[in-house]
């Protein structure tokens, strides 16, 4: 025997989830669009599952709750607006159907519309035009010249809305001026484009000014009307990049009368399993014969009704999971949800949430990550309501000082100060001293960047 070698018993306690476990984990990570996806392909893959009608009663023998998975129709909110409706054309057809209306040489055009099939959803061309010759070439066969791609660049940048084709923000803010009537401000605003729009976007009108030679007011005004140009044209049309950002809530909060209720948000049908199915499993168990000795069919037939009827309390575990964590949620943060003053949140974790619901906190986790709630004043993360305390430890909670108070008052602060001379942080900073508030420079700064408010040079307004 080899000296080098060597046998060792290790012993290790480790924890492993079910089948059943890892599948419920996957329904509750997933969202309200998602989980209607998921459900219907379950029903198109398991023959064992059905959609009942609400009026029809399941088979006696087998427990309602085992067989269905109530859910709420997104009809009992027809008052909310959840999505927009998709009946806009979209960017691409809309720049081929005016290319489609001008005359220009076959080559010429079809450029043109290899690089409207190019253009990004903002309507921007991010390739230069020498790739783009290229690419016609060894793509799709079109042999045009470096000054027939020029036209069609060009025929493309004459379509509206204005903007599309640019190769940069300055480009597009440019094409955009050049379109509109002439006047002063319009020629203002397309020098400051034109030899200041570095200083432009870093605000600095002093250096504009002085680099102009124009007074203030003219100033003003020509940064005035290029504040009302599209710095994304393309986006105006494009329904497409507008339905990616249209956020479907997962759960629904109603207050009538004082009385605070949640539901879910969902197209989920109510599940049972198909009737030959429960007959034959019955049948099956009752004659001892199929029971010792189970024919393929007979193994299908079991297979399958064993996958429904855990899909279906699988799903109705995953619903009544999320009622139980929101529930909880309001419950904590029932004076938010009655007065929708931010200032009401009381500090809240995913371990309080936890001891109520004697949830997992993992369990908490998945089920607050990319969920949505809507209210009657807007829609937010689940995770918006979970705060950390800011005060002194063993301070009261109900008095406690939470970020989401932090931000609401730096938010406050901003809102009423002088535009021509913003606050800096560390101004902030005192003003919330000033008001009771013990938050440190840094502090501000981070609860001011995750509101998206910029720093005070970017809010300086003439």
């Amino acid at each position: 025997m080899n000296p080098g070698q060597s046998l060792t018993l290790d012993q290790r306690l480790t924890m492993r989830l079910s089948a059943q476990q890892l599948r419920f984990v996957k329904l509750l990570e997933l969202t309200a669009p998602e989980l209607e996806d998921a459900v219907e392909k379950e029903l198109e893959d398991n023959p064992a599952l059905e959609v009942i009608d609400k009026d029809e009663t399941p088979d006696n023998d087998i427990p309602r709750y085992r067989l269905e998975a109530r859910n709420t129709s997104a009809d009992d909110f027809s008052d909310y607006d959840f999505a927009p409706a998709d009946n806009e054309e979209s960017l691409y057809d809309s720049l081929l159907r005016q290319l489609s209306e001008r005359e220009l040489p076959e080559k010429v055009r079809e450029a043109a519309e290899y690089i409207i099939g190019s253009l990004d959803s903002n309507g921007y061309l991010r390739r230069p035009l020498q790739s783009l010759v290229n690419d016609m070439a060894f793509g799709p066969g079109i042999e045009v010249t470096e000054a027939q791609a020029t036209e069609a660049l060009e025929a493309v940048r004459q379509l509206e809305p204005y903007g599309v084709g640019a190769t940069s923000l300055q480009d597009c803010l440019r094409l955009q001026l050049i379109h509109l009537p002439e006047s002063q401000q319009r020629d203002d605003a397309l020098k400051i484009i034109d030899s200041q729009f570095e200083a432009f976007s870093m605000k600095h009108t002093h250096k504009i000014i002085s680099g102009l030679r124009i007074g203030q007011e003219r100033v003003k005004e020509a940064i005035d009307l290029i504040l009302t140009l599209n710095p994304k044209p393309g986006a105006s049309l494009d329904s497409t990049s507008y339905r990616t950002n249209v956020i479907v809530p997962d759960l629904v909060v109603s207050n009538e009368d004082g009385h605070l209720s949640v539901s879910l948000n969902n197209r989920v049908p109510e599940l049972a399993i198909d009737r030959t199915f429960s007959e034959a499993v019955r049948e099956m168990e009752e004659t001892a014969a199929s029971r010792r000795k189970a024919r393929k069919g007979q193994e299908f037939v079991i297979s399958r009704f064993n996958d429904a009827r855990d899909f279906i309390r699988i799903l109705r575990q995953r619903q009544e999971t999320l009622i139980g964590v929101m529930t909880a949620i309001m419950k904590i943060q029932e004076e938010y949800f009655r007065t929708e003053d931010v200032y009401r949140l009381k500090p809240m974790m995913i371990k309080d949430i936890s001891a109520m619901t004697g949830y997992d906190i993992s369990v908490i986790s998945r089920a607050t990550n990319n969920k949505y709630v809507a209210t009657p004043w807007g829609i937010f993360p689940l995770r918006f309501f979970f705060s950390d305390s800011i005060g002194e430890e063993g301070e009261d909670t109900s008095e406690a000082l939470t970020n989401r108070k932090v931000e609401a008052e730096i938010a406050a602060i901003v809102e009423g100060e002088d535009k021509r001379h913003p606050l800096s942080d560390e101004k902030i900073k005192d003003m919330m001293e000033a008001r009771g508030y013990e938050v440190s420079r840094r502090t501000v700064a981070k609860y001011r960047d995750r509101q998206g408010i910029p720093v005070a040079r970017l809010r300086k307004e003439l």
